[in-house]
């Protein structure tokens, strides 16, 4: 049985931004929600945040799961904490294994490494929670056990995972159940991820990573002669890092470390304080090519140089340092679109959330399968779906990212946060949808922190997307005059629509006000919700 109505039909609407002292801002309405409830029981925003990423794994299968990898950034009240929980290749995975393939595998276990996911949520309850794990993962077990409905986008999305990988081990029994996906306004129930997440919180992982759980994921990679074992479970560890900074409009914004691909948006505001971007207004044709070039900069030095921390060729921060970004600024002509290759510094389909509650503290996390669904691998009775993270790896033996065993691979996914001139948090933030992802920080950045957007104007405001060399996707909203302009001077623009591609990504913001309330903004173009009080 499934809604009588039509949820097609549509008109359209206006979202402002939400303000209070506490609040929680992500991709799925009920989602959000577990994590006020939480701060309504006297949780702060670390527990907001795991009971929101837990919700997440039931009400949004189609971004990610409980095999899922995932990151944080969190401001205790004085100072930023990054949390690596990306998982790690199966000790036995060689490039020789990939032999006679041109990439990766996308789908199957071939593209399994280790979750990561459920290690954030300890490590994030451990280090700075306040109520119980239990506590935290009620929501979502009784949205799994009781059934939730299903939004049309998430529908939508679920048939396209259904139609590419029914058939992978798993798949159909958890997510397919009656033979087909759930349509939209339909209540679906997992009881077997229900009472896996159950055993993840009554264990505090332990059960995930060496226990009953743990042997169930074993055993069913070994049903199908797959790398993954026991050792590699049971040998995980999050990782808390140091943040990378970059100085911008005053204040700064804060990106993980590799291997993820948020140093691009540090180097492409880098370069823009060096070209002076403050001096053109808004979605000016300067302000575009500009931005637009030096992010096309920031891709190709992300592509060459990215990989697991500890097989970079040099420290990260080597390019921001002022005198490469100076460099590479210097490339951009200011009346012509340019193709860029990497430079050479001197040698010296995701779902998102930020909390804020009313002590200080701030959590900007993200958590994501990779493609969709991810591998579309689902141990059998648990209901725990297995990202694809493996894609992320180089079969190219001179590549820093190239496969190799115990080895972390470029991640697409990354939280993103800010700081005022006076190193006070000004704002946790964060897009969804894969290589948009960077791109989408640098947009709002600029929006918010150099020109004073609110954060819902910011997030609505069209995006913007470079796919390669001179090519850049628009939303179809992009002016006309504006897009002739562009391809004047040689970018190869394409329009879409961002309600049928879903390729420019969800948004979620949350800012600080000066006067110490927040303001909340959520994607409009999709389900999102924030939720404040």
């Amino acid at each position: 049985m499934h809604s009588e109505y039509d949820f097609h039909a549509s008109y359209p609407s206006h979202r402002v931004p939400m303000m209070g002292h506490n609040a929680v801002a992500t991709s799925q309405p009920l989602a959000a929600q577990a994590g006020l409830r939480m701060l309504q029981q006297g949780g702060n925003a670390a527990d907001a945040a795991i009971a929101t990423a837990m919700a997440l794994t039931v009400l949004e299968p189609t971004g990610n799961g409980i095999g899922s990898d995932a990151f944080a950034i969190i401001w205790d009240g004085k100072e930023l904490h990054g949390l690596n929980a990306s998982g790690r290749a199966p000790a036995a995975w060689h490039p020789d294994r990939f032999v006679g393939r041109s990439r990766m595998p996308e789908i199957g276990w071939e593209a399994v490494i280790v979750p990561g996911a459920v290690s954030a949520w300890v490590a994030l309850a451990e280090r700075f929670g306040t109520l119980p794990l239990t506590t935290l993962a009620q929501p979502a077990i009784d949205y799994a056990r009781n059934g939730f409905p299903v939004s049309p986008l998430i529908a939508e999305l679920w048939q396209r995972g259904y139609d590419k990988l029914q058939h992978q081990p798993g798949f159909r029994e958890c997510f397919a159940p009656d033979g087909r996906p759930p349509r939209a306004g339909e209540l679906f129930r997992n009881p077997a991820q229900a009472a896996t997440l159950q055993k993840i919180a009554a264990s505090r992982g332990e059960s995930f990573y060496r226990g009953e759980l743990a042997e169930k994921i074993v055993a069913f990679a070994r049903q199908h002669n797959a790398a993954l074992t026991r050792e590699d479970l049971h040998n995980h560890r999050p990782d808390w890092v140091k943040v990378l900074s970059q100085p911008f409009a005053g204040g700064s914004v804060q990106e993980l470390p590799p291997n993820g691909q948020g140093i691009a948006t540090l180097i492409a505001l880098g370069i823009l304080e060096q070209l002076d971007i403050g001096r053109y207004q808004p979605d000016s044709l300067p302000w575009l090519h500009l931005s637009i070039e030096a992010m096309k900069l920031a891709l190709v030095d992300l592509e060459r140089y990215i990989s697991d921390e500890d097989h970079l060729e040099f420290p990260a921060e080597q390019l921001l340092s002022e005198s490469y970004l100076r460099q590479r600024a210097a490339l951009i002509d200011p009346e012509r679109a340019g193709d860029f290759t990497f430079g050479e510094p001197q040698q010296s389909g995701t779902v998102y959330l930020s909390t804020a509650d009313a002590s200080g503290m701030m959590v900007s996390f993200i958590q994501s399968n990779f493609m969709g669904f991810g591998s579309g691998v689902v141990v059998p009775e648990t209901g725990i779906s297995l990202q694809n993270r493996g894609a992320g790896f180089s079969l190219d033996p001179a590549h820093p990212n190239v496969v190799a065993g115990g080895k972390r691979p470029f991640h697409t996914i990354i939280p993103a946060f800010a700081l005022d001139a006076q190193g006070a948090p000004l704002m946790s933030f964060g897009v969804m949808g894969g290589p948009m992802q960077a791109q989408g920080h640098l947009q709002l950045a600029l929006r918010i922190m150099l020109h004073k957007q609110n954060p819902q104007a910011a997030i609505d405001a069209p995006r913007w997307r470079v796919v390669q060399g001179r090519h850049v996707v628009f939303e179809a909203s992009l002016e006309r005059n504006t897009l002739a302009a562009l391809r004047r001077l040689g970018h190869q623009v394409t329009l879409e629509d961002p309600l049928q591609g879903y390729n420019f990504g969800g948004a979620q913001a949350i800012v600080r006000d000066p006067q110490g309330f927040y303001i909340a903004a959520t994607e409009s173009r999709k389900d999102g919700q924030a939720v404040v009080f």
